[in-house]
């Protein structure tokens, strides 16, 4: 792991650093030196009133990692901005959080040290081999939390989002936040783990107790967490098209379709089927009218004598 004091200084002591994009204008120090257009706000977080509308946080972005594209001092910008700090609990942050560092978004960043963390955690990749055998053991004291502990008690119970968070007593955001921080506590992989993969990585690392009864995912496994896209609700089916799943209707596969023969048309939907089906149909309606009528009492109607 680069030290962040030392990478900073190679930085600073670069002889081109002082004529790096995101410098100061001499004339005017609210701008930058690369270009006058560009406000040295491009490069920091947004700290104005409200929320920052969306394509002027895209324009701005753009416009800092185009300057940062032609600095001379950009792998050494990068290198700076990707190194990391342990604080006292032991958790790795990044010396440079937020803003564009070295043409990155602070985005990116985060994902590249989840990346590296995930490598460290499986035992695979070259972070995991320059890392001592020490670094592979994680701790897990925040996944004794109540409520991640809540979480993963409702998720061996329910499989639908919005039951999950139900039995939690949390909204769907915030279980949804707390499923995707165990799978990365847990290494497993948040494109691709699934429920009952999560649930088995809770139990063997003592999260949940063995007498936990998990309901099975069934024939198409449940994602264990939120992908980066925001798919929320969906099932893992290796080699299959990915099916949507609405609250309460979970265990309804689709099925395919029988294969339509030549000159014929498809069952349910010809000319032919038609008279059957409608046949059917009043048949039910019959039988529905009938039940209803035996249930209720049948009160004649009074008739009325012409007034004498």
């Amino acid at each position: 792991m680069t030290d962040p004091i030392a990478a900073r200084q190679q930085l600073v002591d670069d002889r081109h650093y002082k004529y790096r994009g995101c410098a100061p204008d001499g004339d005017d120090p609210t701008v930058s030196a690369a270009d006058p257009d560009v406000s040295l706000d491009a490069w920091g977080p947004y700290t104005g009133d409200g929320a920052e509308p969306q394509k002027a946080r895209f324009d701005r972005e753009k416009a800092a990692k185009q300057i940062c594209g032609r600095c001379p001092v950009l792998a050494l910008c990068r290198t700076y901005a990707n190194t990391t700090t342990v604080d006292a609990d032991g958790v790795e942050h990044l010396v440079e959080p937020e803003g564009v560092q070295g043409g990155e978004l602070a985005l990116t960043r985060h994902r590249a040290l989840i990346a590296r963390r995930h490598a460290v955690t499986v035992g695979t990749g070259p972070a995991a081999e320059e890392a001592p055998a020490a670094a592979v053991v994680r701790d897990l004291s925040e996944g004794r939390t109540p409520q991640k502990r809540a979480v993963l008690e409702a998720l061996a119970r329910e499989t639908d989002p919005e039951l999950v968070a139900y039995r939690a007593g949390m909204d769907v955001r915030t279980a949804n936040w707390h499923r995707s921080a165990l799978v990365t506590m847990l290494g497993l992989d948040k494109e691709r783990a699934t429920r009952d993969q999560l649930l088995a990585a809770a139990v063997d690392q003592g999260l949940l107790p063995r007498s936990t009864r998990i309901r099975p995912d069934g024939p198409w496994a449940y994602a264990a967490a939120p992908t980066t896209d925001g798919a929320r609700q969906r099932r893992i089916a290796p080699g299959r098209p990915v099916q949507l799943i609405l609250p309460g209707l979970e265990d309804m596969p689709r099925t395919r379709r029988a294969p339509v023969r030549p000159g014929r048309p498809p069952t349910g939907r010809g000319p032919a089927s038609t008279p059957r089906r409608r046949a059917g149909l009043r048949r039910r309606l019959a039988a529905v009218r009938a039940a209803l009528q035996s249930r209720i009492p049948f009160a004649p109607t009074p008739v009325l004598e012409p007034a004498a």
